[in-house]
């Protein structure tokens, strides 16, 4: 639900009624991934998307039933080999979708907090006892939370416990409780999304290409910073889509700026009295990505320099050179877009091949980041 979160807290400061239908599981080649979401109000309007158009008229119409007569349903869609004209997945994936009214609760704050860039997880029961699907925490970074799962004290500590688990790791997933940690009877499954501040994409060098990368990096929706030692060009003017605009030496600004496990580092100086001390502090960091732009003869060079300085080989090897992938990029738009489409198979352990004639997984398993609104993930 909060990869929509900016549109849904319109609609709760309008007042509106709506109804969320909700990936909570899925199975084989499924489209989306547990926490994607398609929202519809009163008026018919609607919003995101749960299958990327193969159910969405027939989980359009569960919304409509759930605003009706306000109860919270879980629907399987798959694929019939029976009856090819049934409502399913043509891709032959299975995916679990929970229907929820939203009306109060703790959906409202768990907007609030997404909008807003506030670290925050969704609880919400999406199997066990009829009586509490759907039933919801808004659990804290610090470990409070609000709301409750049926009145079972316990259940709601443990189940904040979970959650505040997949929040410290800015992940959004489905955990299981057994029967004696749900004190209600039965085993229950919780879908946790976790809302946490957008990842950081640090480029270096405000030169052309990295006006196209600052672009791309807001589409793939990170919070995207350009840091440039010369006044002259790192300036609003020639990055006016860029959330932070920092005139300082490269590997000052990187030694001094908070990063963390999502970050990605795009090297685009391609001069040595820059990279080399930039990238000496870069790969002893634990970030997501580090590219640098240059030529092959300008990485080997590169290479030497950071040998020179003390650069292990270990360290060298998480070093994205020349960066981006073989896409034959020759503009600043194609080379930014060869450099996103590196950093987002390195993020989902993609290889960057061709889907044609290829025999790899279209959709990998790993489990996507909830960032703030329209993340990622």
């Amino acid at each position: 639900m909060l990869d929509i979160a900016e549109e849904l807290h319109r609609w709760v400061e309008q007042g509106r009624d709506f109804a969320v239908a909700t990936v909570v599981a899925v199975g084989g080649s499924a489209p989306r991934q547990p926490g994607a979401a398609l929202a519809v109000d009163s008026e018919g309007t609607a919003i995101g998307s749960v299958s990327g158009g193969c159910v969405e008229g027939a989980v359009y119409e569960l919304c409509q039933t759930a605003l009706d007569d306000g109860k919270v349903v879980v629907e399987r869609f798959g694929y019939s080999d029976e009856d090819a004209f049934a409502v399913g997945l043509t891709c032959g994936g299975i995916i679990d979708i929970l229907v929820t009214p939203v009306r109060g609760g703790v959906f409202p704050a768990a907007l609030a907090a997404a909008v807003s860039g506030e670290a925050a997880a969704l609880a919400r029961i999406v199997s066990g006892p009829e009586d509490l699907l759907g039933q919801a925490l808004l659990v804290h970074p610090d470990g409070a939370y609000e709301g409750k799962l049926g009145g079972h004290p316990e259940l709601d500590r443990t189940a904040a416990a979970e959650a505040r688990a997949l929040l410290d790791a800015g992940r959004t997933g489905t955990v299981e409780i057994g029967e004696d940690g749900s004190r209600c009877g039965q085993p229950l499954t919780l879908l946790v999304e976790s809302s946490v501040p957008a990842p950081r994409m640090i480029v270096f060098g405000a030169i052309d290409f990295a006006s196209a990368l600052v672009r791309v990096g807001k589409f793939l929706g990170y919070h995207v910073t350009v840091c440039d030692a010369r006044p002259v060009f790192a300036t609003r003017l020639r990055f006016p889509e860029a959330d932070e605009i920092v005139v300082e030496w490269p590997h000052r600004y990187l030694e001094s700026t908070e990063v963390d496990g999502r970050t990605v580092l795009c090297v685009l100086t391609h001069d040595a009295k820059f990279d080399v001390p930039l990238l000496q502090a870069a790969l002893k960091l634990p970030v997501a990505y580090v590219g640098a732009m240059g030529s092959r003869r300008t990485h080997e060079d590169r290479n030497a320099r950071l040998r020179a300085v003390g650069v292990t080989e270990l360290e060298l090897a998480r070093l994205r050179s020349p960066i981006g992938l073989d896409l034959g990029a020759r503009t600043p738009e194609e080379t930014a877009l060869s450099i996103g489409a590196e950093i987002v198979a390195n993020r989902r352990g993609g290889t960057g091949v061709s889907l044609t004639g290829a025999h790899t997984p279209i959709h990998h398993d790993d489990t996507p980041v909830t960032g703030h609104i329209g993340s990622v993930a």
